[in-house]
C-alpha cells in the first residue's frame, strides 16, 4: 500500500523518490549507509489534524529542522530533504507513507543547522483506504548525491481525518407558535475508497437552538443518525429563532456544525 515520492530531481540525478525502496538491511528507522544527518522540531500542519474529503487534493505544510556535520557539503547539487507520513513502527521499510512532492527548502541557521519548510500533497482518490483515518507519525528523508541516505522516524503524530458534511432543515417556514416543527437533516463523511461521500450511522448529534438576535446555540435534545446518515426529530414552535445539527466528532472524522435554518414563529 501507497508509497509516493517526488520525482523531481537536483541537479538530474539527486530524487527523494529513492525513499519509496525500503533498504533491504535496514536497521531501526535507518537505512543502510546511513547519512549522519538528525531531523528535529517537525511540525505538520502546524499541529493540527489533517482533514481530508472524498477527491480533492491536500497541501499540508511541514516545518522541520536538519542538523549536519559541518563538512557535509548541503548545497542543491549534492543534499535534498523532505518530510514524510507513514503507518507503521518503522519510517524506512513501511509500505503506508506519503512524502512531500518536492524537496524541503532550507535556510543555513548556522554551519551545522538548516531550518525547512515543505508540503506534503495528500490525494484521497490514490493515496488512502478509509481505514487510514487514523494517526499517522511524521519522519525526515534525506539523501547526498552519491546515494547516502537516512530515514528517520517517530517525529511526532499527526491525525488523519475524513472530512464531515451535517445538513439541517426545519419545516414548516412559518409556523404558527405551539405547532410542531420537524428538523431534518444528514451526517456524511468522505470515503476515500469510492471517492464519494456516505452516511455516518448511529451517531449521537446534537440538536440546537439560536433565539434570533442571539448569539449562541443551546442544545435541545440529542438523536442518534440513522443506518444511512440521516436525521430527523420535533419540537415546538415558540419563538423566531434557528436551528441547526452540532457533531462532536469521532478519533476518525471530526467535529462538524450544519448551518443553522432559520424559522419565523407566527
Amino acid at each position: 500500500m501507497r508509497i509516493r515520492a517526488t520525482v523531481a530531481a537536483v541537479s538530474g540525478a539527486l530524487v527523494l523518490s529513492a525513499f519509496a525502496v525500503p533498504a533491504a538491511q535496514a536497521v531501526g528507522n535507518t537505512a543502510a549507509a546511513t547519512l549522519n544527518v538528525t531531523f528535529s522540531k517537525v511540525k505538520v500542519n502546524s499541529g493540527k489534524a489533517v482533514v481530508v474529503g472524498a477527491t480533492a487534493k491536500v497541501a499540508v505544510p511541514v516545518t522541520y529542522t536538519v542538523t549536519h556535520a559541518a563538512s557535509l557539503d548541503v548545497s542543491a547539487d549534492n543534499f535534498a530533504s523532505g518530510p514524510l507520513i507513514y503507518r507503521g513502527t518503522d519510517a524506512a521499510s513501511t509500505t503506508t507513507k506519503i512524502i512531500s512532492d518536492d524537496p524541503g527548502t532550507c535556510t543555513a541557521a548556522s554551519t551545522t543547522v538548516l531550518n525547512c519548510k515543505a508540503t506534503i500533497y495528500i490525494r484521497p482518490t490514490s493515496d488512502l483506504l478509509n481505514t487510514d483515518a487514523a494517526t499517522w507519525k511524521a519522519g525526515g528523508l534525506a539523501i547526498t548525491a552519491d546515494g547516502t541516505k537516512k530515514t528517520q522516524g517517530d517525529l511526532g503524530n499527526v491525525p488523519v481525518r475524513r472530512l464531515s458534511k451535517l445538513t439541517a432543515d426545519a419545516t414548516p417556514e412559518p409556523v404558527k407558535k405551539g405547532k410542531t416543527i420537524t428538523v431534518t437533516g444528514k451526517l456524511s463523511r468522505a470515503n476515500w475508497e469510492t471517492n464519494k461521500y456516505a452516511g455516518y450511522s448511529t451517531q449521537p448529534v446534537k440538536l440546537q437552538f439560536r433565539k434570533k438576535g442571539a448569539s449562541t446555540y443551546t442544545t435541545v435534545k440529542t438523536i442518534k443518525t440513522s443506518s444511512t446518515g440521516t436525521l430527523k426529530t420535533t419540537v415546538k414552535a415558540t419563538v423566531d429563532g434557528y436551528f441547526r445539527y452540532s457533531f462532536a466528532g469521532t478519533s476518525t472524522t471530526p467535529a462538524v456544525n450544519a448551518t443553522g435554518d432559520y424559522v419565523d414563529v407566527k
